[in-house]
C-alpha cells in the first residue's frame, strides 16, 4: 500500500494523507476547505514503513482503510511558562 502526503496552505505543519495521489474525494469538504490547496509532499510506501515521524503508524493505517484518509496535526504548542515553573520546583496554583 502506497499513500499521498499534501501539506496544507492554509495550516502550518498540517499533513494530509489518501489512499491515492490526487484523490480527495473521501476527504470531507469542509475538511478541504480548512487545509486550502493540497502541495503535494511526497509517496510513502506505508506497508513497508515501521514508523513515521509525527504520526503514529498504526493510526494512519487504520484512518486509510477505514475512512480513506489520515489529518495529521501539528504538536500542540508547550506552555513555556509551566515548563519553567516546573523546572524550577515552583507550584503551578498561587499560595493561599
Amino acid at each position: 500500500m502506497i499513500c499521498a502526503v499534501y501539506k496544507s496552505s492554509k495550516k502550518a505543519e498540517t499533513y494530509l494523507y489518501v489512499n491515492n495521489r490526487d484523490d480527495f474525494s473521501q476527504v470531507p469538504q469542509p475538511l478541504m476547505d480548512l487545509f486550502g490547496v493540497p502541495q503535494f509532499v511526497t509517496l510513502l510506501p506505508i506497508v513497508k514503513l515501521t514508523k513515521l515521524a509525527g504520526a503514529e503508524l498504526d493510526k494512519v493505517k487504520a484512518d486509510l482503510a477505514e475512512q480513506g484518509f489520515y489529518l495529521q496535526l501539528p504538536p500542540p504548542n508547550e506552555n513555556l511558562l509551566k515548563q519553567h515553573r516546573r523546572e524550577m520546583g515552583l507550584d503551578e496554583n498561587p499560595i493561599k
